[in-house]
């Protein structure tokens, strides 16, 4: 599990003046939310440069993160970041609390593996991802920063799902939850055209 520290800093202004300025300044405003209901929002400030360095970790998503505030620390997971449309900026971030007794409803990416070895890599086919994240369903202890999908036994034409893939103790996925109707295909193995 990654070892994300965000360092925040209280903020008293909100609305859009207040988030225009921040922005200004090189802030980014965000709100962190959730927990028990004892606890209420705080509205805090990142440095964007910081952030934005943060984000090019694959893990920073799908791990729950340690933001300082003050003299405290929280556990949180994003649950929303609204990106500038041009610039590499963040506008705004959403922060969930981490309980370690609650489940948390996290997207973590997939991770395709042993294709070469399987009888269609073997033969020369190739793979195309349909779907390359899960949303799950676990306790943070049990939470994985990616899910690996084995495609060593894939055959040519074969569709995997996502009731395909091998699960950790502890972690569901929260499509299957509903039922059959809901395992969508996650990828598909097929016969390049070149190949007769």
């Amino acid at each position: 599990m990654s070892n994300i520290i965000l360092n925040a800093v209280s903020r008293v202004d909100e609305g859009k003046g207040a988030s225009r300025r921040l922005r200004r300044e090189g802030m980014v405003p965000a709100v962190i939310y959730g927990g028990d209901d004892q606890q209420k929002p705080v509205s805090i400030s990142l440095e964007n440069r910081a952030l934005v360095k943060q984000l090019e970790d694959a893990t920073f998503f799908s791990s729950i993160l340690t933001v300082k505030l003050d003299d405290q620390e929280e556990q949180v997971i994003v649950k929303d970041l609204q990106r500038h449309p041009a610039k590499n900026s963040v506008l705004h971030a959403d922060f969930q609390r981490v309980a370690k007794s609650s489940k948390i409803q996290i997207i973590v990416p997939l991770n395709f593996i042993n294709f070469a070895k399987s009888p269609a890599g073997v033969a020369s086919g190739k793979f195309a991802v349909q779907q390359n994240t899960a949303q799950i369903l676990c306790l943070p202890e049990n939470l994985p920063e990616s899910l690996d999908v084995d495609m060593s036994n894939v055959e040519m034409g074969q569709v995997l799902h996502l009731s395909d893939i091998t699960l950790p103790a502890g972690v569901e996925i929260v499509q299957l939850r509903r039922g059959e109707d809901h395992d969508q295909g996650i990828a598909q193995s097929y016969a390049p055209r070149s190949a007769k």
